[in-house]
């Protein structure tokens, strides 16, 4: 196991290695082309009142007076030593927001991911196990309006439903009003994060729904699957025994890999339900063209994203020997 693991490790991170800087560079580049005024954003309201040398004070108070090559270097050299800028849109150190921030945001995709892996999964072996039928056809309908679903529709729709119609669930933030998250209950917690988290697992569901079965229907036509089922074996024991342990390894991977997608859509999702996360965080560093903030959720999301893909490897290799070889 230490042969293959190491040599993947070494791999992948060779490739984080190129891939962090021309990632950052590209991204500095797009803020710096921005049309949006950072020091405009920054003042607000009061930009009428600040003369040029407020301007010429500010601009040098942020690093904004050196030229776009300049402050690039100067921030990854920050970077060598540990720091990470300062934020222009809430005038504090990147890391405290990063750090503020990521647990709320960690917890939402987390329960995505479970989410999405349970629904997704049952439902894939559900359709396997009914391929040809009513259930089946109905299961691989849904899973492709999933896929094609926008997430802010269906925000919108869960919010309209439950929310708004039902009354049963917040539509807004990660606590009542008026308290904190930690000042919150367990259950208060919860209730808040039901509707953001269930938008967020439409991303994932639906292609895993559709890549299940067509796992699942395969080793159902397999000759081991056809001897079992002449010995009296129902299609369902099938699917959810032997073909439930066929599916699970890709589905696993595949699950993981798309971790990249689930943190994009956790920016619609964060937005809309006002969730205090670093999705949230994004647009408003967007906004305002927060170069330092950017690129500091940038660099976490580009960790997360490899560390996602480095664990679907890691599943994928250790649920499949054959891998191992490759």
């Amino acid at each position: 196991m230490t042969g293959w693991l190491g040599r993947l490790l070494v791999e992948r991170l060779i490739r984080l290695a190129w891939l962090l800087p021309l990632a950052m560079a590209g991204l500095f580049t797009l803020v710096s082309l921005a049309p949006v005024d950072p020091i405009t954003s920054y003042v607000g309201a009061r930009v009428a009142e600040v003369g040029p040398d407020q301007r010429a004070a500010i601009a040098e108070a942020w690093g904004l007076d050196a030229p776009a090559p300049e402050r690039f270097a100067l921030w990854l050299g920050h970077i060598a030593r540990g720091d990470l800028g300062r934020s222009i849109t809430f005038n504090a150190p990147v890391a405290q927001v990063l750090t503020g921030r990521a647990g709320a945001s960690l917890t939402l995709i987390a329960l995505a991911l479970l989410m999405s892996f349970a629904v997704g999964l049952s439902l894939g072996l559900t359709a396997a196990a009914t391929r040809g039928r009513w259930p089946d056809r109905a299961i691989r309908g849904f899973a492709v309006v999933l896929t094609a679903s926008p997430g802010f529709w269906v925000a919108l729709l869960l919010i309209a439903l439950f929310a708004v119609g039902l009354g049963w669930l917040p539509s807004c933030c990660a606590a009542p009003p008026g308290l904190t998250a930690d000042e919150a209950d367990l259950a208060a917690r919860l209730r808040h994060l039901i509707l953001p988290a269930a938008t967020l697992s439409v991303v994932g569901t639906g292609p895993l729904i559709l890549h299940s079965r067509a796992r699942t229907a395969a080793f159902l036509e397999s000759p081991a699957a056809r001897h079992l089922a002449a010995h009296g074996a129902r299609p369902g024991w099938l699917a959810w025994r032997p073909g439930l342990r066929h599916a699970l390894g890709p589905a696993l991977a595949v699950h993981l890999a798309g971790t990249g997608e689930l943190i994009g859509g956790s920016v619609l999702a964060e937005t809309v339900f006002a969730w205090p996360g670093l999705g949230q965080a994004t647009v408003r560093a967007a906004l305002g063209a927060d170069a330092p903030l950017l690129l500091g959720i940038a660099l976490a999301t580009l960790i997360v994203v490899f560390l996602g893909n480095l664990a679907a490897d890691i599943a994928a290799r250790l649920l499949d020997p054959r891998l191992r070889q490759a």
